[in-house]
């Protein structure tokens, strides 16, 4: 592996979106997807961006790394550039951002949907991706959010997920949840989703999605990740506070509100994480339905700016002491 200082250290003002061509035919067989494997025996861990194509934090850190050729001491490592067709919709900032093509590729991670009828570019696409997915024994699923600027990572309802992001320590908030009633998550995928199997994943929302400051998270949680699970060593100690490990804070989501109506719309301006004292408070209405929430302080995470019937509006959660 080279020394990643230089990439590491790339400023925010970078202003150009970087090309995903040096990656398109990738080096597994499956257009950008690209693995590297360590001499020493290891776990395979999976890096993946821009699940949505709009959230380009992803696609940029991942450039960075391979740029910088990171490569694993142990086991396999692998890059996905996971729905680049999105993503080049607005590649080099020229072009509308697309979050999707068809549908929410973080949708289709079901194996009854995988294997249904469906001809969906999102769901082709993961179909694509399967083998390496299963193939995997470590997921990091990199995203940005619309609003909120704590980054946050999202572990997934069981005790193994929650463990490994609580030992990232970085971002130091953890979110536990059961996913979205429109569809399967990629981290929920699979083994990833099963208790009894050791694989595991975490979801880290970068923060907003346009914002370079994601970008440095992407890589930091990237680098956390990739070192926790064994696959590289330790990076060199950084001076911008990164490496600093802070107590890490966990939400349990207890329920996740879906918009049933395309008038939903929340009461004031919440951009996440807000803690509602009292049990009752009225937070959105939903066409005619009032939005309260059920417990005294209640945390908001995730609320959504906008969103569509059968789209998640809003989790509801509670600090775990």
């Amino acid at each position: 592996m080279s020394d990643l200082t230089d990439v590491l250290s790339t400023s925010a003002a970078m202003g150009e979106l970087p090309s995903l061509s040096p990656y398109r035919d990738g080096n597994v067989g499956i257009p950008y997807v690209l693995s590297y494997a360590a001499s020493d025996p290891g776990p395979h861990v999976l890096l993946a961006a821009i699940v949505h194509g709009n959230e380009i934090c992803g696609a940029i850190a991942l450039d960075r790394l391979l740029r910088s050729q990171l490569r694993p001491a142990r086991g396999r490592l692998t890059f996905a550039f996971a729905n680049p067709e999105a993503y080049q919709r607005r590649d080099g900032g020229a072009a509308a951002p697309s979050r999707y093509l068809d549908e929410d590729m973080n949708r289709v991670w079901s194996p009854a949907q995988l294997a249904g009828k469906g001809r969906s570019a999102e769901l082709r696409r993961a179909r694509q991706l399967r083998p390496v997915v299963d193939s995997a024994d470590y997921l990091l699923d990199i995203h940005s959010m619309q609003q909120g600027d704590e980054p946050i990572l999202l572990s997934g309802p069981l005790d193994k997920g929650r463990r490994l992001a609580l030992a990232l320590g970085f971002p130091s908030m953890v979110v536990s949840d059961a996913g979205h009633v429109s569809g399967t998550r990629l981290r929920d995928y699979g083994a990833f989703g099963d208790p009894a199997r050791p694989q595991n994943a975490v979801l880290v929302e970068c923060g907003p999605h346009d914002s370079w400051a994601s970008t440095e998270v992407a890589v930091e949680t990237t680098l956390r990740f990739l070192e926790q699970v064994g696959s590289i060593r330790p990076p060199a100690p950084r001076s911008d506070g990164f490496r600093s490990r802070g107590p890490s804070r966990l939400i349990v989501v207890t329920q996740a509100v879906t918009a049933s109506s395309p008038r939903f719309r929340f009461t004031g301006r919440f951009s996440g994480l807000e803690r509602i004292p009292k049990a009752g408070t009225v937070i959105a209405h939903d066409g005619e339905k009032a939005i309260a929430t059920p417990y005294d302080d209640c945390v908001l995470v995730m609320p959504a700016d906008r969103c569509q019937p059968g789209q998640t509006a809003v989790r509801l959660g509670r600090v775990h002491s």
